[in-house]
């Protein structure tokens, strides 16, 4: 039986980042520069993405599902660009794209994006 290895725990949210059950890398609210452009704010939660699968040596191409999160839906053509650019092999994962008001300060002008997404980890 495998084991289950959370990292990137934060108490105060009783939240974990990202978890390794058996062959899979699951991570949650991956979100960066928070106020800025929605493509800033895209490119941000892949940074975070990219950080949390780096701790079990894996990178954006073991990904194979992505959960986009975002306050105007009318924003998939800039995470569209981002993919683009991130997935340079062209494997792209599955993906769906929910509108939500976000329970975050801010507002409009406040956190306009997240993704959560799961990663094939094979052996490693």
């Amino acid at each position: 039986m495998s084991e289950i290895i959370r990292k990137d725990i934060n108490e105060e949210w009783a939240h974990t980042g990202v978890v390794k059950a058996g062959d899979f890398i699951f991570t949650s609210y991956c979100v960066g520069n928070i106020g800025e452009s929605i493509e800033k704010q895209i490119n941000g939660a892949f940074d975070v993405l990219e950080e949390r699968l780096a701790m079990f040596g894996l990178t954006v191409d073991s990904v194979v599902k992505i959960d986009a999160l975002f306050r105007d839906i009318w924003d998939i053509p800039t995470m569209e660009k981002v993919l683009k650019e991130r997935f340079k092999s062209g494997n792209y994962p599955v993906r769906k794209s929910i509108q939500t008001e976000f329970a975050h300060k801010g507002g409009e002008n406040g956190l306009l994006f997240q993704l959560d997404a799961t990663a094939y980890a094979g052996d490693k």
